[in-house]
């Protein structure tokens, strides 16, 4: 599930990349021969014994005439290539979304790509709601996400400060205290995961660790982004209420807040869990070593910023 929605976002950038890249070198239909034919929101005709190079359509359809050429590729994203009677394509005819028609006495030199139903489907929900509609319903979704997941941690967490008070405030002054071993550890440890899951995915191994350490990685991932709450509502709530758990409602709610900022609030977040996994990483080796060699260098859970 996870893989297959990858593979359409990927289709989806490509999409885009695509758009942006020839939508900026050429908009509309020109008549010349041994040229490039590119039409951007509609269907592109190549004329009777024209010779061009590369014809391509963008939420179109490329039609190439009786005894028409191109000499290089046909490509139609979110359309057909209809190829009429003594037309031919030297490259590949290329249809994202449609279909590759051919009449009787065609010739295609190349490949014949018509893509997934995956590619179709991504390209008539595209076609359907346009470029801003997916986009609007794509932040919906993730903003409802996001919101599900901020209320989530907000019950977890005074949870937490009741059963466990001294837990997310000594992870919270690591973070206030020592923020560059904080970020240190948070991207080292999110790096080590990637290499983790890359060598021994797949393998035995992989279906017996990875489970348990993505697991693991979850739950500091949801102490560090409490912890980072808790210390946003210490440095809000400064005067007027120190108790923990109004503190920590605080600092929960101006993330959920900043998180249903587009594109800035996402990139916020990142950085919120980055310190908050690295400082719930660098707290846990420095217990261990408190417990192996009694020393004690992390910070004190009663210290507030």
């Amino acid at each position: 599930m996870i893989w297959k929605q990858s593979r359409q976002l990927i289709l989806v950038l490509l999409t885009f990349l695509i758009v942006i890249f020839l939508s900026g070198n050429a908009l509309g239909q020109r008549s010349e021969n041994n040229t490039d034919l590119v039409r951007f929101g509609g269907d592109l005709t190549v004329s009777q014994k024209q010779v061009v190079k590369d014809a391509t359509a963008i939420w179109g359809s490329v039609t190439i005439l009786p005894s028409a050429r191109v000499t290089g590729d046909a490509v139609a994203i979110g359309g057909d290539v209809v190829l009429k009677k003594g037309a031919s394509v030297d490259g590949d005819a290329v249809a994202l979304g449609g279909e590759v028609i051919r009449a009787a006495g065609t010739q295609i030199g190349g490949d014949i790509v018509t893509g997934s139903q995956e590619v179709k489907d991504t390209i008539y929900v595209f076609r359907r709601w346009g470029i801003q509609g997916v986009l609007a319903r794509i932040y919906l979704f993730s903003a409802g996400f996001h919101l599900l997941a901020m209320l989530a941690i907000a019950v977890l967490g005074v949870l937490l400060l009741l059963l466990i008070p001294n837990l997310l405030p000594t992870i919270a002054s690591m973070i206030n205290q020592t923020p560059l071993k904080s970020g240190a550890w948070g991207l080292g440890g999110a790096i080590a995961l990637i290499l983790l899951s890359v060598l021994i995915s797949g393998s035995i191994l992989g279906m017996l660790v990875l489970p348990v350490v993505h697991l693991a990685v979850f739950i500091a991932g949801f102490l560090g982004t409490a912890s980072m709450g808790l210390l946003i509502g210490q440095k809000t709530l400064t005067t007027s209420d120190r108790k923990p758990i109004p503190q920590f409602l605080v600092g929960s709610l101006i993330l959920a807040v900043i998180g249903l900022i587009p594109l800035i609030g996402g990139l916020f977040l990142l950085v919120v869990n980055i310190f908050g996994f690295g400082a719930v990483l660098a707290s846990q080796l420095e217990m261990k070593l408190q417990q192996w060699f009694g020393r004690k260098s992390f910070p004190d859970a009663n210290v507030r910023g």
